[in-house]
């Protein structure tokens, strides 16, 4: 590595247009980038020389003047810059983002989540692990639902949507916002429809040979978890003749996996959200099975306190809870919270049973999860095998140069 700056040539690819803005780095703090990081956050920069605009293309550079990466600036937010290319040579052009879409709708197409199109579901965009840190679309039939987590690349919308519709028969492109990031990245947009007809009321959505009716518009992110496909069947083949009892069951995924493909027992499930359980209710009785599953809408907590009260055992119960921690400060409490819902659950579990558990905590590891469940063991003084550690599906692959995305844990374990 050179300690001088890379000229003009090496910088815009042109000779005749005027030099980036640079990005300069603390001492010491270069380490993460080189290593393929893609958020350069405002606490590890030293100096910014020029006057970028939000969304503008800079260069980020070691305190010694060394090239480290492209990316763009945003001063609205804590993640100052975030990068995208760490060639010198490859400006952050159109001709980028259209590669880095195409390469991630062949990653797709290679594990047939584009089959069966009209019915079907899947991430399609998955930020940073596919080379595009703040874009996500999932994909549902013929209706795209897009999401902007950067303000850089939200003004890459235009061109988000031509791809779109150049690639595939779109009926409709619809725009969704996540709670608090507007105000994260100094966002100025809303959910609206970008393109086509707004997504219908009542979508279908079969997966693993399952039915559900979904909102793409109205319903939790983007209408429907996709991300747990493959654990909800995973978790299924433990649960023969089981009397089942899921927390947090949103839209009766989880459930309906257990008895269809599980051949559990019965099901008893509950979730904060009236609308949740009467659309999992309608997803039941749609797929035949609405005698074997009872929801019902109740807090996770009370609901095992009660059903300990009660005297109440299960051969299994599932949890599957919201995310519990937004922010690197938030995540001893969310331990915490891990913690006192697994502790209650082993209280209605009957010796031998079966524990499903989920954390969607990007900032809680793997480690640390596990680590929760010893301290269960511990306090409880009965013994957890953990039988499966299992995480994302293909569509929410997992960059290893940022760990950040590698959010969804799903423990199955046997507790005696």
């Amino acid at each position: 590595m050179s300690d001088s700056s890379p000229s003009v040539s090496e910088t815009n690819g042109e000779t005749d247009t005027p030099p980036l803005p640079r990005v300069l780095l603390k001492p010491r703090r270069a380490l993460p980038f080189f290593g393929r990081h893609p958020w350069v956050f405002a606490g590890a920069i030293s100096r910014i020389e020029g006057h970028p605009q939000p969304g503008e293309e800079v260069l980020l550079q070691t305190d010694r003047g060394e090239f480290i990466a492209r990316g763009l600036f945003n001063p609205n937010s804590n993640i100052r810059v975030r990068l995208y290319s760490w060639d010198a040579e490859q400006p952050l052009n159109d001709e980028l983002w259209i590669e880095r879409l195409t390469q991630a709708v062949a990653l797709r197409e290679e594990t047939g989540l584009l089959e069966d199109f009209e019915t079907s579901g899947c991430r399609l965009v998955f930020s940073e692990a596919d080379q595009l840190s703040g874009l996500t679309i999932d994909r549902y039939g013929s209706w795209f639902l897009v999401q902007f987590s950067s303000l850089a690349l939200s003004q890459k919308q235009d061109l988000v949507i031509r791809f779109l519709k150049d690639r595939f028969p779109c009926k409709g492109i619809w725009l969704r916002t996540e709670k608090g990031m507007r105000e994260a990245e100094g966002l100025e947009i809303s959910d609206q429809l970008l393109f086509g007809e707004t997504p219908p009321p009542h979508f279908f959505l079969e997966e693993n040979g399952i039915r559900y009716g979904m909102n793409m518009v109205t319903g939790q992110k983007t209408g429907f978890y996709l991300d747990q496909r493959d654990n909800r069947l995973a978790a299924a083949r433990y649960l023969k003749n089981h009397r089942v009892l899921e927390m947090h069951c949103y839209t009766g995924a989880f459930a309906l996996n257990a008895i269809i493909h599980g051949q559990a027992q019965s099901v008893q499930a509950f979730d904060a959200s009236q609308g949740a359980i009467e659309q999992a209710t309608a997803n039941a009785e749609l797929n035949g099975v609405g005698n074997r599953i009872r929801f019902q809408s109740g807090k996770a907590y009370a609901v095992l306190e009660q059903f300990k009260e009660q005297g109440e055992q299960f051969d299994s119960v599932i949890l599957d809870p919201p995310k519990m921690a937004r922010h690197r400060s938030g995540v001893k409490q969310a331990l915490k919270g891990y913690f006192s819902l697994n502790r209650l659950a082993l209280d209605v579990l009957k010796p031998g049973g079966i524990l499903v558990t989920c954390s969607c905590s990007g900032l809680v590891t793997q480690q640390d999860f596990q680590q929760m469940l010893a301290s269960v063991a511990q306090q409880t003084g009965r013994h957890i095998q953990i039988l499966e550690q299992r995480g994302q599906p293909a569509d929410h692959p997992v960059s290893p140069s940022c760990l950040e995305n590698h959010y969804l844990k799903c423990f199955i374990c046997r507790v005696a």
